[in-house]
């Protein structure tokens, strides 16, 4: 198993069950239909949120990092992965709007994080994961590619929404359970990165370089026989 990928797992798996564990503990609280995650980091368990969202964003870049140096992801994969993994810094970092006091530059930077991750994590498997790029296909690269396609499709739908919703004058947090298609969205997002994580940890790194070496060693051999004296 490849270190930075077992450690990207890690890192993304416990970050999950921190927020999920946000999630059990409000749900007397806090209405999930209606209500986003980001709600989270503005109660007095704020600082659990931020951290549990840093480390999914640290664990995506220790499986960018696993799925470039394997050379699975490409310069574009690896970009958008990349960029996930920064819109989740900022969510992390940034609070949300508390519209108790009205709108703020953290959150307004926090949704700016929001719309970068949740628009480049599809991107990103969908272009690391497709089928046709990989030779020998994996259940964990269709598992990827087929929720991959799952978060295009949310994305879509809501975009769609909000610009019925818009040409209805309707606000766009108003036109859907914003609190629902959020975590639904998030859900399906995070498993295709798992999904990539599990494929990454599994691949054996630098298996074409090694069999290039393989192949040029041989070739060495062969020649250094042919240039030995004769008997």
């Amino acid at each position: 198993m490849h270190q930075p990928a077992r450690w990207g797992l890690g890192a993304a798996g416990t970050g999950v069950a921190m927020i999920a564990g946000l999630e059990l503990a409000s749900l007397d609280e806090m209405n999930p239909i209606r209500r986003t995650i980001s709600e989270h980091g503005l109660g007095p368990d704020g600082w659990i949120f931020g951290l549990g969202v840093g480390l999914l964003a640290a664990g995506s870049v220790a499986i960018a990092v696993s799925l470039a140096r394997k050379r699975l992801a490409g310069i574009f994969g690896t970009v958008a992965l990349m960029g996930w993994s920064v819109g989740l810094f900022l969510t992390a970092w940034f609070e949300k709007h508390d519209w108790s006091v009205g709108p703020s530059m953290s959150g307004s930077i926090h949704r700016a994080g929001s719309f970068i991750a949740f628009l480049c994590l599809p991107l990103a498997v969908v272009i690391i994961a497709r089928p046709w790029r990989h030779g020998k296909r994996s259940r964990a690269t269709l598992v990827a590619f087929g929720l991959g396609i799952c978060s295009v499709l949310w994305v879509v739908g809501i975009g769609t929404v909000m610009m019925i919703g818009s040409q209805n004058g309707m606000p766009w947090y108003r036109v859907m359970p914003l609190g629902l298609v959020e975590r639904g969205l998030a859900v399906t997002e995070v498993a295709a990165l798992l999904a990539l994580g599990v494929w990454a940890a599994a691949r054996q790194l630098g298996t074409a370089e090694q069999s290039g070496e393989l192949v040029a060693q041989r070739g060495g051999e062969v020649v250094g026989r042919q240039a030995e004296p004769g008997f």
